[in-house]
């Protein structure tokens, strides 16, 4: 065991040597990557900024294609935040989600309150969220292979960056495989112990917004029976809730926007907020035998099923995405530039772990990583359509 530590740690300074990026990479971080399945059933594009998924294609009901990803048709917008930063389409990290207070113990300690404690930076309120001003999403990764169905990015964040521990190597796989299947392989080392959770952040209308402009036409379903329970700021307390009988309960399948004013009174997303931001826990671990969360649009007919070896999902269904002062217009393929992204018009949904479980022991969670612990995420994305 400690020769294979060794050894991963020797091949982590060669390849954090040989990854900086260069001038001429950097150049490229917002030219797309276009592959495509291998059937022709499904197209995509990335770009290396971000790691980002700027658009995806399957066909709907009628054999149409459409993009259901939401983003920016001005790549550099991803970069700027000209049009705001609602994270559209990346891998986020090095921590996904929020930690309290921007502190954390290694050891993990409830709210930090250990030694060894470190501090990243606030960047929501008094919180961290998504790893920080300087996340994942914001950084250009490597393109280190490319096929016709398939890319992979790398990323390497160096000890220190953001105040987290530890210099982690990041790769991720984007594969379209036949009947529009899309397959997503997350994995990291790290030199020191850290706290890693990765998921990607996509933003989804399955209707491209042609029939309606809401959610009241995306039906979902999922396996949960608590969720996590959150403060006004979405800070896990380290409690789980039971989901029976309130607006959370999708274990039989249900409009999500027709849900959405139902969590007006429990504010379930947090204060003053109306609609789902939120982890769920999910009842089973097998990946293979069924799916973990399903949604489909009635109107359109595309239907996504996932599968996935992460315990949790977080959903959020664009309750602030529209800014008055600062509105997103919407891609070309969306009805866009003239129309404008609005509210309780999509949802993200985020593969991962349970929330901040690293200020919550109780939550039984380990994501501590580090030499001898590898880090592994992976979801496979099945479309398919269903008929009235």
């Amino acid at each position: 065991m400690a020769l294979l530590r060794g050894l991963t740690l020797f091949l982590l300074g060669v390849r954090v040597s040989s990854l900086v990026p260069s001038n001429s990479a950097q150049n490229n971080e917002f030219n797309s990557i276009l592959i495509a399945a291998p059937d022709g059933s499904a197209r995509a594009a990335f770009i290396p900024f971000g790691a980002i998924a700027t658009n995806f294609w399957v066909k709907d009901k009628h054999g149409v294609f459409r993009d259901i990803l939401l983003g920016f048709d001005d790549h550099t917008l991803y970069q700027s935040d000209a049009e705001g930063h609602p994270y559209f389409g990346p891998i986020v990290g090095r921590y996904a989600n929020r930690i309290r207070n921007g502190t954390f113990t290694i050891p993990i300690s409830k709210d930090a309150s250990g030694p060894n404690k470190f501090f990243v930076p606030r960047n929501e309120g008094n919180n961290t969220l998504h790893g920080g001003f300087d996340g994942f999403d914001r950084r250009v990764w490597q393109t280190t292979k490319v096929s016709s169905s398939s890319v992979t990015f790398t990323l390497v964040d160096p000890a220190g960056t953001q105040g987290f521990p530890g210099t982690v190597l990041t790769t991720v796989t984007y594969t379209l495989e036949p009947k529009s299947t899309w397959n997503i392989k997350i994995h990291a080392v790290a030199s020191a112990k850290t706290p890693i959770m990765l998921s990607g952040h996509h933003y989804w209308n399955f209707e491209a917004y042609q029939e309606s402009q809401d959610l009241v036409g995306h039906f979902v379903q999922f396996e949960s029976s608590k969720f996590v329970a959150t403060d006004g700021q979405l800070i896990p307390t380290g409690k789980l809730t039971p989901v029976a009988g309130t607006p959370m309960d999708f274990r039989k399948a249900k409009s999500i926007g027709a849900s959405i004013p139902l969590t007006a009174q429990a504010q379930f997303c947090g204060s003053g907020c109306v609609g789902f931001d939120n982890c769920w826990v999910f009842d089973t671990v097998d990946q293979t035998k069924k799916p973990k969360f399903s949604m489909w649009s009635v109107n359109s007919g595309i239907k996504l099923d996932i599968f996935t070896n992460q315990p949790a999902v977080q959903v959020y269904t664009c309750n602030g995405i529209f800014n008055a002062s600062l509105p997103i217009p919407r891609k070309a393929t969306q009805g866009g530039p003239n129309n404008i992204y609005a509210d309780h018009s999509c949802v993200v949904i985020e593969n991962e772990s349970l929330i901040d479980a690293i200020n919550n022991p109780e939550l039984g969670v380990d994501q501590i990583f580090g030499p001898g612990r590898p880090y592994d995420w992976e979801s496979t994305y099945v479309f398919s359509t269903i008929q009235d």
